[in-house]
């Protein structure tokens, strides 16, 4: 990652809880109207531990994404911004994999994906 890494872009809101030679893990919080600059995620798993509303942006593609506290759910590598559209905080913790794992990042790509895919 470069100047688009999350940690650069957006050090308000991200910071590296640990990271090793294949993992890097990320906790990210905000409150309600905060938006993101555009960034980077390589592949990556997120962990709600709080329920939150928010829109996602990716070129320009907009999905509104809604989850609840405790869910994991797979983020393929993409660019994108954010906006807390809800009422309430975000608090995520993102597991991103490094290496071959990393894959490429897609200008198309917004939003949590479901295990299946």
């Amino acid at each position: 990652m470069a100047d688009d890494d999350p940690i650069t872009t957006n050090p308000a809101h991200y910071r590296v809880l640990w990271e090793n030679d294949f993992v890097r893990v990320l906790e990210y919080t905000d409150t309600p109207g905060v938006q993101t600059t555009p960034h980077r995620h390589p592949n990556s798993v997120m962990v709600t531990l709080s329920a939150f509303d928010r829109r996602l942006a990716a070129g320009d593609r907009e999905l509104d994404v809604s989850l609840p506290a405790g869910q994991a759910v797979w983020l393929p590598a993409q660019r994108h911004s954010g906006h807390n559209t809800g009422t309430t905080p975000t608090h995520t913790i993102f597991v991103e994999l490094k290496g071959d794992a990393a894959g490429q990042p897609s200008e198309t790509v917004v939003g949590p994906e479901s295990a299946s895919s």
